[in-house]
């Protein structure tokens, strides 16, 4: 038995495996009070150096009391060993909740569940339980490995299955590329919420109307799975490459609006005028969290890529009190 995993031929559930760590859910309504809770998402680091910097970032996060922070996953687990070790580093060294990413591609059951049960003996207990992209093309066709799960609702019944974990799931306002219509990709939020899952995180987005409708379209097909958290990811722009790792992460173009913006703020010089790309940047994502809040979302969830800064700028414009000034660039 591994890290409080429970046998699968276990009956009632001893009370010694009854996670004290807090979930996710419970972290939003345990802040309350004027602000809505912020969260952030980390990277694995691929070298030494950037494990550096990765700390350097959480510390200063670790200043501004996130709800929680979420760790990613390599495609296919590129950097499997490094990523448990830093998330349980996150739950035993730091004052932070985290949630590791855990993803069905490239693996088999057997697998996932060793992973699971690495990710316990590190003291993790909030899993994002994802179908995960292709390793190399995100957006290319994806194969189920021969002994592995087809959807992430079977992940989240199989990390359920195994222990007192608090799961959630991946939700797509402008629906997966790989959905037929909204409909079909509503029907598969619900049902990874039915299985189990407490709450979802979007897909970045642009446009906050595409998370209004899918909030209202999951309330719409199961009032009961609607009422679970939906909370919306956000990207701050700091330069134009980073329009082009935006749109790869969500698959999406941004929105002709957004992207004009953007390129006025470039000028029209044979170099773009970063500083100026940057600071429009920070605006656009003020503006769509400040909207977010009005509209009543639980929770911001910033993508950071390991930076401070700019997730700290778009805080501090929000009116967010007592936050660290972040140091690091971006």
């Amino acid at each position: 038995m591994t890290g409080g995993i429970r046998p699968e031929t276990s009956g009632r559930r001893p009370t010694s495996f009854i996670s004290r760590t807090p979930s996710v859910a419970q972290s939003l309504r345990a802040r309350g009070g004027h602000e809505v809770p912020f969260s952030v998402e980390f990277n694995p680091p691929r070298d030494a150096a950037g494990e550096a910097r990765l700390w350097r970032t959480v510390r200063e996060f670790e200043r501004m009391h996130p709800a929680f922070v979420s760790m990613t996953y390599g495609a296919g687990g590129s950097t499997k060993d490094r990523t448990v070790r830093i998330t349980g580093e996150l739950a035993t060294e730091t004052t932070l909740l985290p949630v590791a990413h855990l993803t069905a591609v490239g693996h088999s059951i057997a697998e996932l569940r060793s992973l699971v049960g690495s990710y316990a003996d590190s003291g993790i207990r909030n899993l994002l339980v994802l179908r995960g992209d292709p390793p190399g093309d995100p957006l290319g066709e994806w194969h189920k490995h021969p002994s592995g799960v087809e959807y992430a609702e079977e992940l989240v019944r199989i990390v359920r299955d195994l222990g007192d974990f608090h799961v959630g799931v991946a939700s797509f306002p402008q629906g997966h590329h790989r959905s037929p219509d909204l409909d079909h990709d509503t029907r598969h939020l619900a049902a990874k919420l039915r299985a189990g899952a407490e709450y979802s995180i979007t897909q970045m987005f642009f446009d906050v109307e595409h998370y209004l409708r899918l909030r209202d379209r999951v309330v719409a097909m199961d009032p009961i799975e609607g009422a679970k958290p939906i909370i919306p990811e956000l990207m701050p722009i700091t330069s134009l490459r980073t329009v082009q790792r935006a749109e790869e992460l969500c698959g999406r173009t941004l929105p002709p609006a957004v992207m004009a913006r953007l390129q006025r703020a470039a000028g029209t010089g044979t170099e773009e005028d970063r500083a100026a790309v940057r600071a429009e940047g920070i605006q656009i994502a003020t503006e769509i969290a400040q909207r977010l809040i009005d509209e009543g979302a639980p929770c911001l969830h910033f993508i950071t890529l390991n930076f401070a800064k700019a997730t700290s700028e778009v805080l501090t414009n929000l009116g967010y009190g007592a936050h660290a000034t972040a140091t690091a660039v971006a």
